[in-house]
C-alpha cells in the first residue's frame, strides 16, 4: 500500500470521523438546549438519540480502519492482533444496521399511506447487514493468509536448520 493511497485514505477518515463528531455535537446540543420543540410530526427526540448511536458506530469502524492501515503499512496485518479490529468493525456493522432499523421502526408510522418508504428503508437495513457479511467472509480470508503465513514461517525455520 502507497504512501499516497494510506495519506488519502487517512485524510477521508479524519474528514469523516469530523464529521460524525459535528452530528453528534449537534444533536446532543439539540437534546439539552431544548431549543427546538417538537410538533408531534416527527418524533425528533428518539431520533437524536438514534442518530448520536449511529455515529458512534460509524467512529468505532473508522477506528478500525485507521489501525488496520497502520498494520498494513507496518507489515503486521497478517497476524492475530488483526482480528480484534476486524471483529469490532463487524460488530459496529451490525450495530449500525440495528440503529438503521430503528429509525425504520420510528418513521414508520408516518408513513401509512405510502408503505412503500418503509419497506425500502428495511431493505437499506438488509443490505448494511449484508456488508457486515462481506466483512465476514475477508475475515475468513485474512484467517487463511495469517495460517499460511504461520505456516511459510515454520518451513522457513525448518530449511533454516536444515542448511
Amino acid at each position: 500500500m502507497g504512501k499516497l493511497t494510506v495519506g488519502a485514505l487517512r485524510a477521508v477518515l479524519v474528514v469523516v470521523f469530523a464529521g460524525t463528531v459535528f452530528v453528534q455535537a449537534g444533536m446532543v446540543w439539540a437534546l439539552v438546549g431544548g431549543n427546538d420543540p417538537e410538533d408531534g410530526s416527527v418524533p425528533l427526540t428518539p431520533l437524536r438519540v438514534i442518530t448520536i448511536l449511529g455515529m458512534l458506530s460509524a467512529q468505532v469502524a473508522l477506528v478500525c480502519v485507521w489501525r488496520l492501515v497502520t498494520m498494513v503499512r507496518r507489515g503486521t496485518v497478517f497476524s492475530h492482533a488483526a482480528f480484534r479490529y476486524v471483529d469490532v468493525m463487524i460488530g459496529a456493522i451490525v450495530s449500525a444496521a440495528l440503529v438503521w432499523f430503528a429509525v425504520t421502526a420510528v418513521n414508520a408510522p408516518g408513513q401509512r399511506e405510502d408503505p412503500g418508504v418503509s419497506v425500502i428503508m428495511a431493505g437499506i437495513g438488509v443490505a448494511i447487514l449484508g456488508v457486515a457479511l462481506m466483512v465476514l467472509v475477508l475475515r475468513m480470508l485474512l484467517a487463511q493468509a495469517v495460517a499460511r503465513d504461520i505456516e511459510a514461517a515454520q518451513m522457513q525455520a525448518e530449511l533454516d536448520e536444515v542448511i
